[in-house]
């Protein structure tokens, strides 16, 4: 039987492969008395609880009934607009709620192709005058926000603020580790991403745009119509999710090519490799760890008896280096076919974003290695996130030489 899976565990966090590798193969469901909930490793486990209705992605309601009960200080601003997340709901209000942000992004996608390579050139610009840079910080991050933010009509200047926001928010949402305070932080930092939405939507009811604020706003199709805290949590959702993501993807995926220089070289050579690089990324180092989810029944799974209400850790970046599903799993490949990854989940709840967040990936990747003949990595262990949901690096110092 592996030791206690504990995620708090400073090797776990720099390198949680090798404690889940042990899990697949002798405790495929594992209780975990440090997250008091199941672990699922396995591929096939991993995508069966995405899919299985009997597991819920509400996971908000019953912790903040659970706060409530255990007489701990209120989180009005987290469970006002976190509730509404299309994440956290089952249909058929997650069915309303999908609908509408779908259809709102769905119409503005198309025009970010070439909005997204314009803020590739010039973050590149910045970063070739510099020469060395945390590239997190300057590119991996403004990057996507840069872009989630023209698509939903926000001022890119004030791409500072909202960073401090979000972070507050991916602490709690990310479930990190180590930040005690997490969940009153998170509450003042959603609190100040809700008033600015408020301040955007009074302007848009005044004078719509072409953006996607504006669509969410006008959005009627089969009685489908957002009401007012519904609509601030889509923004906030929206904008949240549209950049934590992809920048793990690029912070990710520029140092797996750092550390793999052969496979940095295959890339160079073969440019078309863009989006089987970006999948194998999603794949060995992917940006989600973990999706949560709510027994809504009881049910057994390799001889463990699971019960109604516990929570299911779906280790997503396990099941993506499963040797059941993957040959040679730990091998990262920029050329490898087929890859199954689940990194964007699987069923209802597949990530709405995925087609922009590929975009930004292979885009961003093949350019960064047309601008830069060299990396040469500052830190050789950067420190990676302690989130247990988000698989991120907390900075990347490189020295860059221009190509």
């Amino acid at each position: 039987m592996p030791a206690a899976y504990d995620p708090r565990d400073p090797d776990i966090i720099a390198d949680p492969y090798p404690a889940l590798r042990a899990l697949q193969d002798e405790d495929p469901a594992h209780w975990s008395e440090a997250l008091g909930g199941w672990v699922l490793t396995r591929y096939a486990d991993v995508r069966r609880a995405l899919v299985d209705k009997r597991l819920s992605a509400d996971r908000m309601r019953p912790y903040f009934a659970h706060q409530a009960r255990a007489g701990r200080p209120g989180l009005p601003h987290l469970e006002r607009y976190l509730t509404p997340w299309a994440v956290f709901n089952d249909p058929p209000l997650h069915t309303r709620l999908r609908g509408v942000m779908a259809c709102a992004f769905n119409r503005r996608l198309p025009a970010m192709r070439p909005r997204v390579e314009r803020l590739v050139a010039e973050l590149l610009d910045d970063l070739e005058e510099h020469g060395q840079a945390d590239v997190i910080a300057a590119f991996a991050y403004p990057l996507p926000a840069s872009a989630i933010m023209v698509m939903l009509g926000a001022p890119r200047e004030e791409i500072g603020e909202v960073r401090l926001w979000s972070d507050e928010l991916a602490a709690f949402v990310g479930s990190a580790m180590m930040s005690a305070d997490k969940p009153e932080r998170a509450d003042e930092g959603i609190g100040r991403m809700a008033d600015y939405f408020e301040r955007l939507i009074a302007e848009r009811r005044k004078r719509p745009r072409e953006d996607m604020l504006s669509d969410l706003m006008a959005a009627d199709a089969q009685g489908r119509r957002l009401a007012d805290d519904e609509l601030v949590a889509a923004a906030i959702l929206m904008l949240f999710a549209g950049h934590e993501t992809t920048t793990n993807l690029i912070g990710n995926g520029l140092y797996e090519l750092i550390r793999h220089p052969r496979q940095m070289r295959a890339m160079r050579d073969a440019p078309g490799l863009a989006a089987c690089a970006v999948a194998e990324v999603l794949r060995y180092q992917g940006p989600t760890a973990a999706m949560t989810r709510i027994l809504g029944a009881d049910m057994e799974m390799h001889g463990a008896a699971m019960r109604r209400g516990e929570r299911v850790f779906a280790m997503i970046h396990a099941a993506n280096r499963d040797p059941r599903q993957f040959a040679e799993p730990g091998r990262f490949d920029v050329r490898r076919r087929p890859n199954p990854a689940i990194t964007f989940g699987a069923g209802i709840h597949f990530c709405l974003g995925a087609p922009l967040a590929r975009l930004e990936g292979e885009i961003a990747l093949p350019a960064l290695l047309a601008r830069f003949a060299d990396f040469e990595l500052l830190d050789e262990k950067p420190a990676w996130s302690d989130s247990l949901v988000l698989r991120g690096l907390r900075r990347l110092e490189v020295r860059l030489t221009p190509a």
